[in-house]
């Protein structure tokens, strides 16, 4: 069904958000991914989060590498910028892109094997140097592209559909990032959209480098028994974390209650949030300790999905380099050739 395009009709009844735009406009092209696969769900996901967020399609940026997860930003945000990279290099040509111009949004969307594999250096250098963008990675254990070999984050004795059992160690990118410095750190399962909106929401409008690990079972090649990657598995063994909702920037509403309390809290638009709160020791905005109690569950068995850190001061590679508050793409001759007075200046200031 490829060939089939995507009406562009729109019934006029359609709802639009606060810039005029209705959630058609954040899609893209037909997916042509298998039927059931996660990451279109994780797609869906994209476009409801922004068109919630109220973004202009023109000002994201959405680059990806290659395989299967990167193959989705075709299908969300059609009229966005977008840049298809080589196998593993989207950080650093989402890096060039960014220091060029600070004004766009920047979405990296990648996979397992585009990350955690041949690309595992660029994640780690994008996460330390505090690049902002929101980094997408659609995690389902296995080359799908390839015909279902096991990537580096498949958990060692997990089988793939062939029966074949993994011996090598999984790589955690959650772990990583953490601990490399990403100041929003979040996991998330393709299946329960309620917890992945608010966190696409949250990575989108953070200050500094986000990462979101989602994962999205490959219905073709992982979604069996004895997969850890698979829909059943991950249900049965998800550790939420924290309910979480995203707010945008508005005067501060403050409320009091007790852990496995219940209460309503009024919104500024009118409707009344419920809070529970559960988890009465965790403390996302404590790094260590996002780190233990991660690794603490994965002992267990159990995939811990919510937003696991989140730094309320992060900064991001333009703060740390000093760099022009202008994009540097609207720079022109005199500011960028300020003559051989200001060279001799910086030659002097570096003996």
């Amino acid at each position: 069904m490829t060939y089939i395009a995507k009406p562009r009709l729109h019934h006029p009844t359609l709802t639009t958000n606060k810039v005029g735009y209705t959630r058609r406009d954040y899609e893209g092209r037909i997916s042509t991914l298998c039927a059931g696969c996660g990451h279109d769900s994780i797609s869906a996901a994209i476009i409801q989060a922004c068109w919630e967020l109220d973004i202009e399609p023109h000002r994201v940026a959405k680059l990806s590498g290659i395989g299967c997860s990167s193959k989705t930003p075709d299908y969300f945000l059609g009229a966005s910028h977008g840049f298809n990279t080589v196998h593993g290099r989207m950080p650093s040509v989402l890096t060039g892109a960014n220091l060029a111009n600070r004004d766009l949004l920047y979405l990296g969307v990648s996979g397992d094997g585009d990350s955690a594999s041949i690309g595992l250096g660029q994640f780690a250098n994008a996460m330390r140097r505090g690049v902002r963008m929101a980094y997408i990675v659609e995690n389902n254990g296995v080359y799908g592209l390839t015909k279902g070999q096991f990537s580096a984050t498949a958990d060692r004795g997990s089988k793939s559909k062939k029966g074949v059992v993994n011996s090598d160690s999984p790589v955690d990118l959650v772990g990583i990032a953490l601990q490399l410095g990403a100041t929003f750190v979040a996991r998330s399962f393709s299946g329960d959209k309620a917890q992945l909106v608010p966190l696409i929401k949250g990575a989108m409008a953070h200050g500094g480098a986000a990462f979101i690990d989602v994962i999205s079972p490959c219905v073709t090649f992982n979604n069996h028994g004895g997969s850890t990657k698979s829909y059943d598995y991950v249900r049965q063994h998800n550790e939420a974390v924290s309910r979480i909702d995203f707010m945008t920037p508005r005067s501060e509403i403050t409320t009091e209650y007790a852990p496995g309390e219940v209460v309503d809290v009024p919104q500024h638009d009118g409707t009344v949030l419920r809070l529970r709160k559960l988890h009465e020791d965790y403390d996302p905005t404590d790094r260590y300790a996002a780190m233990s109690y991660m690794n603490e569950h994965q002992s267990r068995g159990e995939v811990v999905t919510g937003l696991l850190y989140l730094d309320p001061l992060a900064t991001d590679l333009h703060t740390a380099m000093n760099t022009s508050h202008r994009p540097l793409n609207t720079l022109g001759r005199t500011e960028l050739c300020p003559g051989v007075g200001a060279l001799e200046k910086i030659n002097a200031s570096l003996r």
